[in-house]
């Protein structure tokens, strides 16, 4: 007797489940956002580091995040989206399980702390998302209770599994996933939290004393982390570079010249050559 639980699945059984539920919803005109993460930390980038050490630091949630972490990995999160104080996830174990995570905004209070403490010290919004900032600047943002972070009593959620926990494994695996994809969309905790990113930099000639900003080397951002950042296509923006067509032409041109030179040079060089022949060759006057 299982009561209202289903009968174990294999990780394999699992992935296989996913895949078709995947082409199933695909096929259907579903927009579908999955994720996957390989071996070792999930958050590769400031900001996804950040969020899942967060999560890390409270003791409420040690006894399930290892197992989120597993389902993440073997790709059972086929579907995460964020919004304005939500994130919504499909996540498959047994069946295909409904997930819902609310997320309380920041308080304006604590947000303006935030960015007053931070006055001066963010140049533009291309390094605050690429995590660009100095260390003082990333303890301020990532400090708990009072950073841009949620603690436990602001996050809710809900799962359709059968599960009585009070965090099953497939919230587990959805809170995961928001670190994941801010990895590659890093803008989208300002959304969560609803706050806006560029108050930070709006706040730059504010008053008060700043925090110790990052040194200049290494801020200059080439065109494709541009383009990974803000999605853009550079090319379209009219930021390419110009074609080497012109350059070639120069260069042929330059060689034409330096040939051109070489030879008059050697032509005369001949000329004088044979008029000193002629000249020894010619018999000497005599006085008279």
């Amino acid at each position: 007797m299982y009561y209202s639980w289903k009968p174990y699945v294999t990780v394999a059984q699992r992935r296989q489940k996913a895949a078709r539920t995947v082409a199933r919803l695909k096929k259907a005109g579903g927009k579908l956002a999955p994720l996957t993460a390989g071996r070792g930390a999930i958050g590769r980038t400031f900001w996804g580091k950040a969020w899942c050490q967060n999560l890390e630091r409270y003791s409420d949630y040690a006894n399930r995040l290892p197992r989120g972490r597993t389902y993440l990995r073997n790709g059972s999160v086929i579907d995460l989206q964020i919004a304005a104080g939500t994130v919504t996830a499909q996540v498959m174990g047994s069946s295909l399980y409904q997930i819902k995570v609310n997320i309380a905004a920041v308080p304006a209070p604590r947000w303006q702390d935030i960015a007053h403490d931070c006055a001066q010290s963010i140049d533009t919004l291309v390094e605050l998302l690429q995590g660009q900032l100095s260390t003082s600047v990333m303890e301020r943002i990532t400090r708990p209770e009072t950073g841009l972070f949620p603690s436990p009593k602001e996050i809710s959620f809900s799962c359709s599994c059968p599960d009585s926990a009070a965090m099953c494994k497939h919230v587990a695996a959805t809170l995961y996933g928001v670190g994941a994809r801010l990895d590659a969309e890093p803008e989208l905790l300002f959304s969560l939290r609803k706050v806006d990113a560029r108050e930070l930099i709006a706040r730059a000639g504010s008053s008060g004393p700043p925090v110790a900003k990052a040194p200049r080397a290494g801020r200059i951002l080439d065109s494709s982390n541009l383009a990974d950042v803000f999605g853009l296509d550079m090319a379209s923006l009219g930021t390419s570079p110009p074609a080497p067509v012109a350059k070639a032409t120069r260069n042929a041109s330059g060689v034409g010249q330096v040939k051109k030179a070489k030879k008059a040079k050697k032509a005369k060089k001949a000329k004088t050559a044979k008029k000193a022949s002629l000249k020894r060759k010619t018999p000497g006057r005599s006085g008279s």
